[in-house]
């Protein structure tokens, strides 16, 4: 069981879910039918007794009072079913507003007497059909302000169906009992592939499970393959980086899933090479970048199609860096805000914002070493090869001052340090690394170690905040890339304990966007899929080695 509170309840493929989470940081007293369609955007209310208490599983909702009960599951990913026995459910729109560029517009279908909204926020209907008992009909054909929606008392079926602009009546084919059983089923093959290792000694492993099931959707709009959502709250996009975690976290279970997941946002790749910021349904953002973790990240995928065209798409983007958002007669690259590194306001990026930093120089090198594995021939191996060879020289030469790594502006020349855990991030080299230099990285990092793991600022920062998004809080990409590093670079200890503390964060806060670092608290959107991989990856990394 889960809090609805915290993660939403959806089904595989599904562009909706159920949650009181209506927008941002915004809850509502009522679970609503929440659409990922052109945004979020609130479409229903479920009105039930307030005394009824609510649970939800992975197959189904449930409310019950008493003997009388509300249930509700996924029959497939654009319908539910929805019975009560003894509970009135309201479901009414969420806007009670019509204007003639929003709320809802509902009206009883005459074809088959179905009840049916249309929402212009999302530019779909959804159709409630009574499958049996009484129903009655609040709002019909109103225009302006009303209460707009389908009450039903007593013993009663419906089902409810998210589509675009028509569809044959809704026939009943099989038993509400025999869709709970299916869509339990569905979940259970799904666990079984991304985590056969569960047990006892990894308690949030199947909800960490349920979080990415429920976050997929299946393609449509701009998300050109079943794509999994950072959340199905408002952070109900694909970033440019975080989908390397879930693609990591399903590749040894689901390997076509996981592929879909790291070439998403090459389908969207530029003119220049370079990867969207953002991927979501109806939205493609170029405003920035993300850091180039993907050769990183493809190292860690073992099924890989499509090898020529990959390569290809991955110099694509490494060369975008190498050219675009490198200074002539420089090695090094930059980055014009801290957007682009996905740290978005590290300290890092105080002095000034266009910034020559240590763990770019440091990703790059690492992208172009699988470049080099990857190549079609010797000699585009060797020359990926020698640029990564000048990169990490450049890197140890220019940034490295002995017992820290710099940041340089790349229209001043001046260089600077921070006490943030960015900083640090060359340790991702790991065994390319000097032992002096790894050595000395390591100590540091453990110096930003809390109770829960690494904090992104030094907890001793005069610029630390407790929910300062990359000023402090505990994040799960960082976690990963830091503990990898450590890990290749001898640091083994130093890794476990990173490993450890991680996941027992998780089992006992959650998969939040972030952690407060002193207290181990959630902080933001609290159903955040990369971190529920990071979870999945440290797991099955630790059960492996036994």
């Amino acid at each position: 069981m889960f809090s609805l509170r915290d993660i939403p309840f959806s089904h595989r493929g599904s562009w909706f879910g159920f949650s009181p989470v209506i927008a941002e940081k915004t809850y509502a007293d009522e679970v609503h039918l929440v659409s990922h369609q052109t945004g979020m955007h609130a479409v229903l209310r479920l009105v039930v007794d307030p005394e009824a208490a609510l649970t939800a599983t992975p197959q189904q909702l449930l409310w019950e009072r008493g003997d009388d009960r509300i249930e509700l599951a996924y029959e497939s990913p654009d319908t539910v079913r929805i019975r009560g026995r003894g509970l009135d459910l309201g479901l009414l729109a969420a806007d009670p507003v019509l204007t003639p560029f929003s709320g809802p517009y509902f009206y009883q279908e005459p074809s088959d007497g179905s009840y049916v909204f249309t929402l212009y926020q999302t530019g779909r209907r959804y159709r409630v059909t009574v499958l049996r008992g009484t129903a009655g009909a609040v709002g019909a054909q109103s225009l302006g302000g009303a209460e707009r929606g389908v009450v039903l008392t007593g013993d009663w079926e419906i089902a409810v169906e998210e589509y675009e602009t028509a569809r044959a009546p809704y026939a009943e084919a099989d038993t509400f009992e025999q869709v709970v059983k299916a869509a339990r089923a569905e979940f259970e093959a799904f666990a079984a592939a991304v985590a056969p290792w569960r047990d006892d000694a990894t308690p949030a492993a199947e909800l960490a499970v349920y979080v990415l099931w429920s976050a997929t959707v299946r393609p449509a709009g701009f998300v050109t393959r079943p794509g999994v959502l950072m959340s199905k709250h408002w952070m109900d996009k694909v970033w440019s980086w975080d989908h390397c975690f879930n693609a990591i976290a399903l590749g040894e279970g689901l390997p076509e899933l996981a592929w879909h997941q790291f070439r998403l946002p090459f389908d969207h790749q530029d003119g220049a090479g370079a990867l969207p910021d953002s991927v979501t349904h109806s939205e493609i953002l170029y405003n920035f970048v993300k850091p180039p973790i993907h050769g990183w990240a493809l190292g860690r995928l073992q099924w890989r199609p499509e090898p020529e065209e990959t390569y290809r798409l991955l110099e694509r983007w490494t060369d975008f860096w190498l050219t675009a958002r490198r200074i002539p007669g420089h090695e090094l690259a930059y980055y014009q805000h801290g957007n682009d590194s996905g740290w978005d306001n590290a300290t890092t990026f105080d002095p000034e914002r266009v910034v020559e930093t240590a763990d770019l120089a440091a990703f790059l090198v690492l992208q172009m070493r699988e470049l080099a594995r990857e190549a079609p021939g010797p000699a585009e191996a060797a020359r990926w090869s020698a640029a990564a060879d000048r990169m990490k020289s450049a890197l140890l030469a220019e940034l490295w001052t002995g017992d820290r790594f710099v940041a340089r502006g790349a229209l001043t020349g001046r260089t600077w340090s921070s006490d943030s855990l960015l900083d640090l991030m060359p340790i991702v080299l790991g065994e390319e690394l000097p032992a002096e230099v790894s050595a000395v990285l390591a100590g540091r990092i453990e110096r930003h170690l809390t109770e829960f793991g690494p904090a992104t600022e030094l907890p001793s920062s005069p610029h630390y905040q407790d929910d300062g998004y990359w000023r402090g809080p505990i994040w799960a990409p960082s976690t990963i890339l830091i503990e990898d590093g450590l890990r290749r670079a001898g640091h083994v200890a130093l890794a476990d304990e990173i490993s450890d503390r991680f996941r027992r964060l998780c089992e006992r806060s959650g998969f939040a966007e972030n952690f407060d670092a002193r207290t181990g608290e959630g902080l933001r959107d609290r159903a955040y899929t990369w971190t529920a991989s990071a979870y999945l990856i440290l797991a099955a990394a630790r059960r492996n080695r036994g």
